[in-house]
């Protein structure tokens, strides 16, 4: 077990069985970002691993939209999930009581970042963000931290105007990561932003995040896109569990979930939208230049 992890479970070992009986279930939201069923089948394993550690049932859910896992976590029927950065600033701002942050996907190199992508069809003739003046851009979710926060500040700050018709012909909400590659790729829009890890081959789709997940999934071939733009890095999304859960359960959870690259590599891959090298703890505090920009953008 991860050194860390056991030292912050010292004062959980303590805690009675009767504790953890006061669930009768436990509910995993997970992100939009591509379709339901893959949803599903990504995280089978780990919904199965936690149901057997827990005792009680276990159920996934996959809202339509980024929102309805945060609302759930708010409204108190959404137990745990992996958030994006923004999502969880999102969360934050609006109870700062509800959730906490307890572990953070670590890179094959050791970071904890991530970037936003911008993409385009190798065809298209666009190759940065001063050929895309005019053309259509895609996002993928108001509450997306690489699908939307940050190019939005980002690009903002460059001098690039993120209102229609100003610089870009349109700007287009397509509901997800997945919508948004397999959007571009079709030729439904000119470029759009997503995320990926950055390491690893542009070819297989850098080794993990939803450029692979599409390239694993048979969506896209890597060589008819480029791309086109790179964001600053961005601190990995949390996974968060609600603050209100016996010690035991949250514990539980957090512990099987550190372990899980060492016990199950093939499940953890799922989890982590292709290759890493951990799952390690993480605070509150990471996060607070995602809640500012937050802040500043207004949302």
């Amino acid at each position: 077990m991860n050194a860390l992890i056991a030292a912050a479970l010292v004062s959980t070992a303590l805690v009675s069985q009767a504790q953890a009986q006061e669930i009768t279930g436990f509910n995993i939201g997970i992100l939009g970002g591509e379709n339901a069923q893959d949803r599903l089948n990504s995280n089978e394993c780990y919904r199965k691993k936690i149901e057997d550690a827990l005792g009680v049932p276990v159920k996934v859910f996959t809202p339509a939209d980024y929102d309805g896992v945060i609302q759930g976590l708010l409204g108190g029927t959404i137990d745990m999930a992996w958030m994006g950065a923004s999502g969880y600033a999102k969360t934050f701002l609006t109870d700062p009581e509800a959730v906490e942050p307890v572990l953070v996907k670590q890179n094959l190199d050791g970071s904890i970042g991530y970037y936003s992508i911008g993409i385009a069809r190798k065809d298209s003739g666009i190759t940065d963000m001063a050929s895309a003046k005019g053309k259509v851009i895609g996002f993928g979710d108001p509450n997306s931290t690489s699908g939307y926060l940050i190019p939005n500040v980002e690009l903002s700050q460059a001098g690039i105007p993120m209102q229609k018709g100003q610089y870009f012909e349109d700007l287009k909400f397509t509901g997800g990561h997945e919508q948004t590659i397999v959007a571009v790729n079709n030729g439904d829009i000119d470029l759009g932003v997503t995320w990926a890890d950055g390491l690893g081959n542009w070819e297989d789709g850098y080794n993990s995040g939803a450029l692979r997940k599409a390239v694993d999934a048979g969506l896209v071939d890597m060589n008819d896109l480029v791309q086109v733009w790179k964001s600053k890095e961005i601190p990995e999304g949390p996974m968060v569990v609600r603050k209100a859960l016996p010690a035991e359960v949250k514990a539980k959870v957090t512990e099987l979930t550190a372990n899980l690259w060492e016990t199950d590599a093939t499940c953890a891959y799922g989890v982590a939208g292709g290759d890493a090298k951990d799952f390690i703890p993480v605070k509150h505090e990471q996060y607070q230049s995602i809640i500012d920009a937050r802040k500043m953008s207004g949302s």
